[in-house]
């Protein structure tokens, strides 16, 4: 846990325009203020032994009300999905459905342990096996696994499946995954993690996956292609069939990521373009809260020939049921099984969310998200690309990226995105993907309307003529924030992991 002033004393001359010094706790502190009275105990008092005890920590004294308003102080200075628009592209920031939160917390499903009897927790397999289903479904797959922890748990997950395939055909060869350059950034990572050597293969002018550069990179090597689409241009590869071929013809599998499928819900299967496994994000597709608000979860999907390599166990049904009785869910284990990937079964508030989520909206709402998200895309991407050079300028899907720079400026994305920040809104993913210069990438998702979208799109158009005209105002922005502009370099060099405690009780 860090402090606000702690850490602003840590970064030293880090921000620019700092205004707010927040106290700590310790500054708050004042002796015999007391947070919490206990009770006097109603039973005997017992010594603890020696080895339980430690010397005391100089914590600080605070009333209830001082801690409170402390972290909502904090909290304030946050930016958040609920307070205003996210346009992160590839990350779907799209607003998440209080509906959501109330079912998840429904006593049936926060008082219960996995270590539970099955008979016990039937409401909860129920759940977890009708998600499976409904991913199924909207996938094309033949079976899902629900147990890993995040989208690039996932993808690792995804990959060791592919590697276990491979090994049990004795096709030990194989032992080389090709990559996009418009992928996203751990899809290489994932594969070397998986002991896999990673090539790149380039996109060609529009776009799309480079089809010489593939067919010259596949042979009798390769474990797969990982494939974004839409990719992270924002582009659905118009040639993905010939892409799915090449790769198959060499023997390879296709693996699909699926951080994208927002675009895809409803219209396109990726199991029925050919694709042989995919993890999906139910933190960006199905609204499940990101990050702090998390935990994510990134289940993964697979065709026939895969299912027996999923990790176990996978929620199914155990004895069939009948008129007067339901089926007895429990768990199954997968013939070849790559082993458990994650402690229990997967991250069940995550589930119960993305389970909502999906019920909420049935199968006409799930395109209904596609369309509009797709709708929102290009609309702002015809009311931008006069200001700002798009270099792959297409019909996109359900994000967009255009280079965050200005002709007859020397302004860069940084500098725009952290302009934005003065008009209220929260910057776009910016240098990424690494094959567009000073990328600006930009995803409204389907829960923004258009009202919002405007004020967007002006706001950007008045920083181009801003940085003309005034580029002093774009490089030392943001200037109408708590903090102003941070050395990022030197915070993630420089990383203060824990600073709360006393500098003199730290040198103990």
């Amino acid at each position: 846990m860090t402090d606000s002033s702690t850490l602003r004393q840590a970064q030293g001359d880090a921000s620019l325009n700092a205004k707010i010094v927040e106290p700590t706790l310790f500054d708050l502190s004042s002796p015999g203020r007391v947070g919490v009275s206990f009770p006097d105990p109603d039973v005997p008092r017992a010594e603890l032994p020696e080895s339980l005890l430690r010397a005391d920590l100089p914590l600080p004294e605070l009333a209830e009300v001082d801690v409170v308003r402390h972290y909502m102080r904090l909290s304030q200075f946050n930016y958040s999905v609920d307070g205003g628009f996210y346009p992160l592209g590839s990350c779907t920031m799209k607003y998440n459905p209080k509906i959501n939160e109330d079912t998840c917390r429904l006593p049936g499903f926060t008082a219960t342990h996995p270590l539970q009897p099955i008979e016990t927790v039937q409401g909860n397999l129920a759940l977890m096996f009708t998600l499976q289903e409904w991913l199924k479904e909207i996938s094309g797959f033949a079976a899902v696994t629900l147990q890993p922890a995040a989208g690039a748990h996932g993808e690792l997950t995804g990959v060791l499946i592919m590697r276990a395939y491979h090994k049990a055909r004795r096709d030990a060869k194989r032992v080389k995954m090709l990559i996009p350059d418009a992928a996203h950034g751990t899809n290489p990572a994932s594969s070397a993690m998986s002991g896999l050597q990673v090539m790149q293969i380039p996109s060609d002018a529009r776009g799309n996956v480079d089809l010489a550069a593939l067919r010259s990179a596949c042979d009798e090597t390769v474990v797969g292609l990982m494939l974004t689409n839409p990719n992270t241009l924002g582009l659905f590869d118009e040639h993905i069939e010939e892409v799915v071929k090449i790769v198959h013809d060499c023997g390879g599998l296709m693996y699909g990521d699926g951080a994208n499928l927002n675009a895809l819900l409803g219209i396109l299967r990726p199991a029925d373009v050919g694709f042989d496994v995919m993890h999906f994000n139910l933190h960006k597709t199905f609204a499940v809260p990101h990050g702090g608000g998390g935990p994510g979860s990134g289940p993964v999907g697979v065709a026939a020939h895969l299912a027996d390599f999923l990790p176990a166990p996978i929620v199914g049904i155990v004895e069939e049921g009948s008129d007067e009785e339901p089926p007895l869910f429990g768990f199954i284990t997968p013939a070849k099984t790559i082993g458990r990937v994650k402690a229990f079964h997967g991250q069940f508030g995550a589930l119960v969310r993305a389970f909502t989520y999906i019920a909420m909206h049935g199968p006409d709402g799930l395109r209904e998200i596609a369309e509009y998200a797709v709708l929102n895309a290009n609309y702002l991407l015809a009311r931008l690309r006069k200001t700002y050079h798009v270099p792959y300028d297409r019909i996109c899907m359900h994000e967009f990226v255009a280079e965050g720079k200005v002709e007859g400026s020397d302004v860069r994305a940084l500098d725009i995105a952290k302009r934005l920040m003065d008009y209220d809104f929260h910057p776009p993913t910016n240098y990424f993907p690494h094959i567009v210069h000073e990328a600006l990438m930009i995803e409204p998702t389907e829960t923004e309307n258009k009202d919002t979208l405007d004020r967007f799109a002006d706001a950007l158009i008045k920083i181009a003529e801003e940085a003309k005209a005034q580029p002093e105002l774009l490089h030392d922005a943001p200037t109408k924030t708590p903090f102003g502009r941070m050395d990022e370099v030197k915070a993630a060099r420089e990383l203060v992991l824990c600073c709360w405690l006393p500098e003199d009780y730290e040198k103990k």
